[in-house]
């Protein structure tokens, strides 16, 4: 193991994720055949096969999967040195980079990254838009620095940060807006249009609405909030949304938006990040300007 190289382990994590070696190089800067001299010297270091090679794809062998394991830990803590090195030389943040939930990003995201740029100068923002799941799961392995995501999260690795809370809206046909807001528990037996499985927000709709695991028939899903609500707008159904995505979503749909009577459904956006990050101040500096971003949305838009 005396001739293992970081460079090679960062190539294997780099096949082991694109499952194919052009993917992997075009993702490494290099060339295809340099990359996969890397991976059989890493291969022949070892003295056993990584990966299963077949005309179209790679895929790890049972070894590779364990070694795949050990060197994502490796390669998280070399990150957080990188990371610790940075934190300690400089007082701002040099790169951010930032995860975020798709029922968030289209509304909150231009603020967020506006008054970070006045907050801290000269800094470069990634950004990552995908469900909570695969945000936790990059936090993990090293991805990302932080992720905007509704809580809680509950993953002992993580320090989870209060951001603010916001309200759902009821989005009915613009026709049905003076009618009162139906019940919960009626909005069952109405035909309720969902974000698709694996968003969080759907889990929260359902709960609000008192549905179980058990998928009505008159459910129907759709990939955005965007599509949910032009669904509404031509008839299909019902939904609900956050209040942060009522003026984006309805300025060109055909809808209109109830508030539920008290107690009002809700959510808890926060931010989370790795409990063993070295920039826990910075981010956590990070976390009162996307406060504030928020903060003045909701002043804008009238929410409460």
């Amino acid at each position: 193991m005396k001739n293992v190289t970081l460079k090679q382990l960062r190539y294997f994590e780099a096949l082991a994720r694109n499952g194919r070696f052009r993917r992997a190089a075009d993702a490494c800067a290099i060339s295809q055949p340099a990359l996969s001299m890397q991976i059989k010297e890493l291969e022949q270091e070892l003295g056993s096969e990584l990966f299963e090679r077949s005309a179209r794809e790679v895929k790890l062998t049972p070894f590779g999967q364990t070694f795949a394991l050990r060197v994502g830990d490796i390669l998280r803590a070399v990150d957080e040195l990188g990371e610790f090195a940075r934190a300690s030389r400089d007082s701002f943040l040099v790169r951010l980079r930032i995860g975020i939930i798709p029922t968030i990003a289209p509304y909150l995201l231009p603020a967020i990254i506006n008054d970070l740029n006045k907050t801290f100068a000269g800094i470069q923002i990634e950004v990552r838009e995908t469900q909570t799941g695969k945000l936790v799961q990059e936090l993990a392995q090293g991805q990302l620095d932080m992720a905007i995501v509704a809580l809680p999260v509950s993953e002992p690795s993580l320090t989870e940060l209060e951001l603010f809370r916001e309200e759902f809206v009821l989005v009915r046909r613009r026709e049905d807006g003076e009618k009162p807001v139906p019940e919960r528990e009626a909005l069952r037996e109405m035909r309720l249009l969902l974000l698709e499985e694996g968003h969080c927000f759907r889990d929260q709709a359902l709960s609000f609405c008192k549905v179980g695991t058990a998928r009505p028939r008159e459910i129907m899903e759709g990939s955005s909030l965007s599509t949910l609500v032009q669904m509404v707008g031509a008839g299909i159904g019902v939904t609900l949304i956050p209040e942060m995505a009522v003026p984006v979503e309805t300025r060109s749909a055909h809808v209109s938006i109830s508030r539920f009577p008290s107690p009002q459904p809700s959510r808890t956006i926060g931010m989370v990040w790795r409990n063993s990050t070295p920039m826990a101040r910075q981010l956590q500096e990070v976390g009162e300007a996307v406060r504030r971003s928020a903060e003045t949305m909701r002043q804008q838009y009238g929410g409460g």
